[in-house]
Protein backbone atom coordinates (compact mmCIF):
# COMPACT_ATOMS: atom_id res chain seq x y z
CA UNK A 1 0.00 0.00 0.00
CA UNK A 2 3.00 2.62 0.77
CA UNK A 3 4.19 1.78 -2.94
CA UNK A 4 1.14 2.21 -4.51
CA UNK A 5 0.52 5.61 -2.23
CA UNK A 6 3.82 6.82 -2.87
CA UNK A 7 3.69 6.42 -7.22
CA UNK A 8 -0.04 8.12 -6.99
CA UNK A 9 0.94 11.01 -5.22
CA UNK A 10 3.75 11.34 -7.22
CA UNK A 11 1.97 10.62 -10.78
CA UNK A 12 -0.48 13.68 -9.59
CA UNK A 13 2.66 16.57 -10.22
CA UNK A 14 1.68 16.93 -14.14
CA UNK A 15 -1.34 19.06 -14.72
CA UNK A 16 -3.89 17.34 -17.46
CA UNK A 17 -3.61 18.65 -21.02
CA UNK A 18 -5.11 17.88 -24.11
CA UNK A 19 -2.75 15.29 -25.27
CA UNK A 20 0.51 13.94 -23.53
CA UNK A 21 2.76 11.28 -23.42
CA UNK A 22 4.00 10.03 -20.22
CA UNK A 23 6.64 7.75 -19.11
CA UNK A 24 6.09 6.47 -15.05
CA UNK A 25 9.37 4.72 -14.30
CA UNK A 26 10.40 3.77 -10.33
CA UNK A 27 12.77 1.89 -9.17
CA UNK A 28 12.85 0.04 -5.49
CA UNK A 29 14.86 -1.08 -2.65
CA UNK A 30 14.07 -3.21 0.12
CA UNK A 31 11.05 -4.61 -1.05
CA UNK A 32 10.68 -8.44 -0.96
CA UNK A 33 8.57 -9.83 -3.66
CA UNK A 34 8.09 -6.73 -5.99
CA UNK A 35 9.73 -6.21 -9.48
CA UNK A 36 13.62 -3.54 -8.04
CA UNK A 37 12.02 -1.33 -11.97
CA UNK A 38 8.53 -1.10 -13.09
CA UNK A 39 8.07 1.20 -16.14
CA UNK A 40 5.30 2.45 -18.09
CA UNK A 41 4.48 4.41 -20.87
CA UNK A 42 0.88 6.30 -21.24
CA UNK A 43 -0.62 8.44 -23.95
CA UNK A 44 -3.46 10.64 -22.14
CA UNK A 45 -3.16 8.12 -18.96
CA UNK A 46 -3.96 4.93 -21.13
CA UNK A 47 -1.41 2.63 -20.83
CA UNK A 48 0.61 1.94 -24.30
CA UNK A 49 3.84 0.16 -23.12
CA UNK A 50 5.07 -1.59 -20.23
CA UNK A 51 8.08 -3.50 -19.08
CA UNK A 52 9.30 -4.06 -15.22
CA UNK A 53 12.98 -5.97 -14.42
CA UNK A 54 10.90 -9.74 -14.55
CA UNK A 55 11.15 -9.15 -18.32
CA UNK A 56 13.46 -8.81 -20.64
CA UNK A 57 11.41 -6.88 -23.33
CA UNK A 58 8.87 -4.23 -23.37
CA UNK A 59 5.31 -5.24 -23.71
CA UNK A 60 2.43 -3.25 -26.05
CA UNK A 61 -0.78 -3.01 -23.87
CA UNK A 62 -2.92 -1.66 -26.70
CA UNK A 63 -4.14 -3.41 -30.31
CA UNK A 64 -2.78 -0.21 -31.90
CA UNK A 65 0.57 -0.21 -30.65
CA UNK A 66 1.12 -3.78 -31.71
CA UNK A 67 0.86 -3.04 -35.07
CA UNK A 68 3.43 -0.54 -34.49
CA UNK A 69 5.65 -2.01 -33.52
CA UNK A 70 5.04 -5.15 -36.24
CA UNK A 71 5.03 -1.90 -38.56
CA UNK A 72 8.12 -0.55 -36.91
CA UNK A 73 10.41 -3.35 -35.00
CA UNK A 74 13.05 -1.08 -34.31
CA UNK A 75 10.79 0.94 -31.86
CA UNK A 76 10.17 -2.24 -30.09
CA UNK A 77 14.05 -2.62 -29.94
CA UNK A 78 14.22 0.84 -28.81
CA UNK A 79 11.79 0.89 -25.67
CA UNK A 80 13.58 -2.78 -24.77
CA UNK A 81 16.89 -1.06 -24.79
CA UNK A 82 16.16 1.93 -22.81
CA UNK A 83 14.29 -0.27 -20.56
CA UNK A 84 16.99 -2.15 -19.57
CA UNK A 85 19.55 0.81 -19.56
CA UNK A 86 17.24 2.54 -16.74
CA UNK A 87 17.46 -0.71 -14.07
CA UNK A 88 20.89 0.24 -14.37
CA UNK A 89 20.46 3.59 -14.15
CA UNK A 90 17.73 3.86 -11.29
CA UNK A 91 19.86 0.72 -9.23
CA UNK A 92 23.05 2.82 -9.41
CA UNK A 93 21.45 6.22 -8.53
CA UNK A 94 19.36 4.17 -5.41
CA UNK A 95 22.46 2.59 -4.56
CA UNK A 96 24.41 6.14 -4.73
CA UNK A 97 21.81 7.98 -2.42
CA UNK A 98 21.41 5.52 0.37
CA UNK A 99 25.07 6.04 0.98
CA UNK A 100 24.42 10.02 0.92
CA UNK A 101 21.56 10.32 2.96
CA UNK A 102 23.19 7.18 5.20
CA UNK A 103 20.43 4.94 4.30
CA UNK A 104 21.71 1.60 5.28
CA UNK A 105 18.44 -0.56 5.49
CA UNK A 106 14.54 0.18 4.99
CA UNK A 107 12.29 0.58 1.99
CA UNK A 108 13.83 3.24 -0.59
CA UNK A 109 11.80 4.69 -4.03
CA UNK A 110 13.29 6.49 -6.75
CA UNK A 111 10.68 7.89 -9.62
CA UNK A 112 10.88 9.80 -12.78
CA UNK A 113 8.42 11.23 -14.48
CA UNK A 114 8.97 12.42 -17.96
CA UNK A 115 7.78 13.25 -21.19
CA UNK A 116 5.52 15.77 -23.56
CA UNK A 117 2.45 17.46 -24.06
CA UNK A 118 0.97 19.14 -26.95
CA UNK A 119 -2.29 21.88 -27.85
CA UNK A 120 -3.91 20.58 -31.39
CA UNK A 121 -5.33 23.70 -31.30
CA UNK A 122 -2.82 26.25 -30.40
CA UNK A 123 0.09 24.39 -31.17
CA UNK A 124 1.48 24.56 -27.46
CA UNK A 125 4.31 22.16 -26.63
CA UNK A 126 5.53 21.74 -23.25
CA UNK A 127 8.37 19.27 -21.98
CA UNK A 128 8.57 17.90 -18.30
CA UNK A 129 11.39 15.85 -16.94
CA UNK A 130 11.23 14.98 -13.15
CA UNK A 131 12.63 12.89 -10.27
CA UNK A 132 11.04 12.06 -6.91
CA UNK A 133 12.76 9.86 -3.41
CA UNK A 134 9.95 8.32 -0.95
CA UNK A 135 7.08 10.18 -2.11
CA UNK A 136 8.59 13.64 -2.78
CA UNK A 137 10.01 16.17 -5.36
CA UNK A 138 13.67 15.63 -5.66
CA UNK A 139 15.00 16.97 -8.75
CA UNK A 140 13.39 18.61 -11.74
CA UNK A 141 14.23 19.77 -15.45
CA UNK A 142 13.54 23.51 -16.44
CA UNK A 143 13.45 23.29 -19.84
CA UNK A 144 13.42 27.06 -20.72
CA UNK A 145 16.74 27.51 -18.43
CA UNK A 146 18.44 24.59 -19.13
CA UNK A 147 19.09 23.80 -15.36
CA UNK A 148 18.07 21.24 -12.68
CA UNK A 149 16.45 22.79 -9.73
CA UNK A 150 16.68 20.63 -6.88
CA UNK A 151 13.65 20.59 -4.40
CA UNK A 152 15.66 19.35 -1.03
CA UNK A 153 18.67 19.93 0.33
CA UNK A 154 20.04 16.53 -0.01
CA UNK A 155 19.79 17.08 -4.15
CA UNK A 156 22.16 19.96 -4.75
CA UNK A 157 25.30 17.81 -5.33
CA UNK A 158 23.38 16.04 -7.96
CA UNK A 159 22.13 19.74 -9.34
CA UNK A 160 25.43 20.36 -9.71
CA UNK A 161 27.03 17.71 -11.63
CA UNK A 162 24.14 17.55 -13.70
CA UNK A 163 23.81 20.73 -14.73
CA UNK A 164 27.66 20.81 -15.62
CA UNK A 165 27.08 18.24 -18.97
CA UNK A 166 25.89 20.16 -20.91
CA UNK A 167 25.34 18.08 -23.36
CA UNK A 168 22.85 15.86 -21.60
CA UNK A 169 20.88 19.35 -21.09
CA UNK A 170 20.67 19.61 -25.43
CA UNK A 171 20.25 16.43 -25.42
CA UNK A 172 17.30 16.65 -23.38
CA UNK A 173 15.73 20.37 -24.65
CA UNK A 174 16.02 18.50 -28.51
CA UNK A 175 13.91 15.32 -27.14
CA UNK A 176 11.30 16.72 -24.86
CA UNK A 177 10.67 19.41 -27.55
CA UNK A 178 11.03 18.00 -30.81
CA UNK A 179 11.50 14.35 -30.86
CA UNK A 180 8.73 13.46 -28.18
CA UNK A 181 5.90 15.12 -29.51
CA UNK A 182 6.78 13.66 -33.13
CA UNK A 183 6.16 10.33 -31.06
CA UNK A 184 2.99 11.34 -29.25
CA UNK A 185 1.97 12.12 -32.77
CA UNK A 186 2.68 9.21 -34.07
CA UNK A 187 0.89 7.61 -31.79
CA UNK A 188 -2.06 9.56 -31.75
CA UNK A 189 -2.41 8.81 -35.79
CA UNK A 190 -1.92 5.12 -34.95
CA UNK A 191 -4.48 5.05 -31.81
CA UNK A 192 -6.74 8.04 -32.99
CA UNK A 193 -10.15 5.41 -32.83
CA UNK A 194 -9.73 5.57 -29.15
CA UNK A 195 -7.36 8.13 -28.40
CA UNK A 196 -8.99 10.71 -30.15
CA UNK A 197 -12.39 9.65 -30.30
CA UNK A 198 -15.31 11.72 -27.94
CA UNK A 199 -18.21 10.75 -26.51
CA UNK A 200 -20.96 13.02 -24.89
CA UNK A 201 -22.26 12.52 -21.59
CA UNK A 202 -25.79 11.97 -19.56
CA UNK A 203 -26.32 15.05 -17.82
CA UNK A 204 -28.93 14.76 -14.69
CA UNK A 205 -29.63 17.00 -12.02
CA UNK A 206 -30.30 15.22 -8.52
CA UNK A 207 -31.39 15.91 -5.29
CA UNK A 208 -31.85 13.73 -2.46
CA UNK A 209 -34.64 16.09 -0.34
CA UNK A 210 -35.92 19.29 -0.93
CA UNK A 211 -33.58 20.64 1.69
CA UNK A 212 -31.11 18.80 0.50
CA UNK A 213 -28.48 20.35 -2.10
CA UNK A 214 -28.87 19.91 -5.75
CA UNK A 215 -26.65 17.81 -7.71
CA UNK A 216 -25.42 18.22 -11.03
CA UNK A 217 -23.92 14.87 -12.54
CA UNK A 218 -22.55 13.58 -15.64
CA UNK A 219 -21.33 10.34 -16.50
CA UNK A 220 -20.35 8.77 -19.57
CA UNK A 221 -18.23 11.72 -21.50
CA UNK A 222 -14.40 10.89 -22.63
CA UNK A 223 -11.83 11.90 -22.85
CA UNK A 224 -11.22 13.02 -18.95
CA UNK A 225 -10.13 16.86 -20.32
CA UNK A 226 -13.76 18.12 -19.24
CA UNK A 227 -15.29 20.71 -17.07
CA UNK A 228 -19.00 21.10 -15.30
CA UNK A 229 -19.78 23.88 -13.63
CA UNK A 230 -22.75 26.01 -12.82
CA UNK A 231 -24.01 29.53 -14.14
CA UNK A 232 -26.20 32.18 -13.61
CA UNK A 233 -27.45 34.41 -16.07
CA UNK A 234 -24.89 32.82 -18.58
CA UNK A 235 -21.94 33.34 -16.14
CA UNK A 236 -20.06 31.20 -14.24
CA UNK A 237 -19.79 31.63 -10.42
CA UNK A 238 -18.78 29.84 -7.32
CA UNK A 239 -21.10 31.06 -4.39
CA UNK A 240 -22.33 27.96 -2.11
CA UNK A 241 -21.11 25.52 -5.18
CA UNK A 242 -18.84 22.35 -4.08
CA UNK A 243 -16.95 20.81 -7.33
CA UNK A 244 -16.01 17.25 -7.54
CA UNK A 245 -13.29 15.47 -8.82
CA UNK A 246 -13.43 13.76 -12.47
CA UNK A 247 -13.91 9.71 -11.54
CA UNK A 248 -13.30 6.53 -13.91
CA UNK A 249 -16.61 4.63 -14.96
CA UNK A 250 -15.92 0.36 -15.63
CA UNK A 251 -15.79 1.14 -19.35
CA UNK A 252 -13.61 3.80 -19.58
CA UNK A 253 -15.46 6.87 -19.79
CA UNK A 254 -16.04 9.45 -16.40
CA UNK A 255 -18.16 10.73 -14.26
CA UNK A 256 -18.04 14.23 -12.12
CA UNK A 257 -20.33 16.38 -10.23
CA UNK A 258 -21.00 19.62 -8.87
CA UNK A 259 -23.35 20.53 -5.70
CA UNK A 260 -25.40 23.43 -5.51
CA UNK A 261 -26.52 24.88 -2.42
CA UNK A 262 -30.28 25.84 -3.59
CA UNK A 263 -31.21 27.08 -0.19
CA UNK A 264 -29.16 30.19 -1.29
CA UNK A 265 -31.44 31.18 -4.00
CA UNK A 266 -35.23 32.11 -3.79
CA UNK A 267 -37.43 29.92 -5.87
CA UNK A 268 -37.88 33.05 -8.50
CA UNK A 269 -34.29 32.77 -9.10
CA UNK A 270 -33.83 29.26 -10.00
CA UNK A 271 -34.57 30.35 -14.15
CA UNK A 272 -31.70 32.13 -14.06
CA UNK A 273 -29.19 28.89 -13.58
CA UNK A 274 -27.97 26.27 -15.38
CA UNK A 275 -25.66 23.19 -15.21
CA UNK A 276 -23.08 23.55 -18.12
CA UNK A 277 -21.07 20.42 -19.31
CA UNK A 278 -18.11 21.72 -21.67
CA UNK A 279 -15.85 19.56 -23.66
CA UNK A 280 -13.58 20.53 -26.54
CA UNK A 281 -14.76 19.07 -29.65
CA UNK A 282 -18.40 18.59 -28.14
CA UNK A 283 -21.88 20.98 -28.24
CA UNK A 284 -22.03 21.88 -24.81
CA UNK A 285 -24.66 20.31 -22.36
CA UNK A 286 -26.49 23.29 -20.50
CA UNK A 287 -29.18 21.57 -18.33
CA UNK A 288 -31.43 24.26 -16.59
CA UNK A 289 -32.08 23.91 -12.90
CA UNK A 290 -35.86 23.58 -13.28
CA UNK A 291 -38.13 21.79 -10.78
CA UNK A 292 -39.40 19.60 -13.36
CA UNK A 293 -35.93 18.01 -14.69
CA UNK A 294 -35.18 17.16 -10.69
CA UNK A 295 -34.66 13.51 -10.26
CA UNK A 296 -35.21 12.49 -6.70
CA UNK A 297 -36.60 9.49 -4.87
CA UNK A 298 -37.72 11.53 -2.15
CA UNK A 299 -41.58 10.41 -1.09
CA UNK A 300 -42.84 13.11 0.99
CA UNK A 301 -44.22 11.43 4.62
CA UNK A 302 -48.11 10.64 4.12
CA UNK A 303 -50.76 13.12 5.74
CA UNK A 304 -52.97 10.04 5.69
CA UNK A 305 -54.32 9.62 9.70
CA UNK A 306 -52.45 6.08 10.33
CA UNK A 307 -52.94 6.52 13.60
CA UNK A 308 -56.83 6.53 14.46
CA UNK A 309 -57.04 4.04 11.51
CA UNK A 310 -55.09 1.41 13.08
CA UNK A 311 -56.97 1.54 16.28
CA UNK A 312 -60.38 0.34 14.59
CA UNK A 313 -58.59 -2.08 12.37
CA UNK A 314 -57.56 -3.38 15.62
CA UNK A 315 -60.87 -2.72 17.54
CA UNK A 316 -62.61 -4.75 14.88
CA UNK A 317 -60.08 -7.47 14.49
CA UNK A 318 -61.04 -7.77 18.43
CA UNK A 319 -64.74 -7.89 18.08
CA UNK A 320 -64.69 -10.08 15.24
CA UNK A 321 -62.74 -12.43 17.26
CA UNK A 322 -65.53 -12.70 19.67
CA UNK A 323 -67.93 -13.13 17.88
CA UNK A 324 -66.15 -16.36 16.27
CA UNK A 325 -65.41 -17.68 20.05
CA UNK A 326 -69.56 -17.22 20.88
CA UNK A 327 -70.12 -18.72 17.62
CA UNK A 328 -67.97 -21.90 18.14
CA UNK A 329 -69.06 -22.42 21.98
CA UNK A 330 -72.95 -22.60 20.67
CA UNK A 331 -72.14 -24.56 18.22
CA UNK A 332 -70.73 -27.24 20.81
CA UNK A 333 -73.91 -26.31 23.27
CA UNK A 334 -70.67 -24.93 25.75
CA UNK A 335 -72.94 -22.39 28.38
CA UNK A 336 -71.24 -18.78 28.10
CA UNK A 337 -72.57 -17.85 31.46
Amino acid sequence: MKILFVILIFCQVVSSVKYALKYSLTGTSGIPEFPKFVAAATVNEVQVVYCDSSIYTAEPKQDWMRKLFRDDPQHLKWYSETCLHYQDFFRTNIDDLRRRLNETRGLQILQKMDGCSWDDETGEIKGFNQYGYDGEDFISLDLQTLTWTAHVKQADIIKQKWDADKARLENNKEYYISLCPELLKKYLNYGKNSLQRTERPSVSILQKSPSSLVTCHATGFYPDTADLYWRKDGYGFHEGVDKGEILPNPDGTFQMSTELNISLISPEEWRKYDCTFQLSGVEDVITKLEETVIRTNYVPPSTFPVGPVVGAVVVLLVLLLVVAVILFLKKRNVSII
